[in-house]
């Protein structure tokens, strides 16, 4: 699978092992500091390359996007909830590294992510976008996502409850 690069230099590209360290640097950063996530946990490197070995495994993409063979993000899906009745529908999550932000990366990466989704036979998508991130939902409604619904209160992070913004794509 790569994907271009494109005329902004990114390529996209199935995540490897070797590249467990240097995404579990960038995700750690958005785990640790802000309420992006509302998982306090950082990932280790054998973390990651679990996550990318599970997903793989399972049929579901874990991409890299590079820039000048640079990893500046990822993003990878899994199924939405458990059960067979959900196996057409997944959840996503896209990081991307600071220098990345309004380049284009993100929706290179999605493009390639949703369109990996499609073939693997998932009929839709979700974002879970926190409240107090207003350019994820700004982000995921630009590339198409439509919002569907506000949990009030269901996420927890620096002792404040915080609410979860739930977009979702049909592919």
């Amino acid at each position: 699978m790569p994907h271009g690069p494109d005329a902004g230099g990114v390529l996209i590209r199935q995540a490897a092992p070797d590249d467990a360290a240097a995404l579990a640097d960038l995700w750690n950063p958005v785990i640790r500091d802000t309420t992006i996530t509302f998982n306090p946990v950082p990932k280790s490197p054998d973390d990651v390359a679990r996550m990318i070995a599970d997903r793989t495994a399972a049929g579901h993409g874990f991409l890299v996007a590079t820039v000048a063979t640079q990893v500046a993000g990822f993003a990878t899906y899994g199924q939405f909830r458990g059960g067979d009745g959900y196996r057409h529908t997944g959840e996503h999550t896209v990081i991307l590294g600071p220098a990345a932000r309004g380049q284009g990366v993100g929706r290179a990466v999605m493009e390639a992510l949703c369109a990996h989704a499609r073939t693997a036979g998932m009929h839709s998508l979700f974002a879970g976008c926190s409240a107090e991130n207003p350019g994820a939902i700004a982000f995921h409604t630009a590339i198409g996502f439509r919002p569907v619904a506000v949990l009030p209160q269901v996420g927890r992070k620096f002792d404040r409850w915080i609410d979860l913004h739930l977009l979702q794509k049909m592919l």
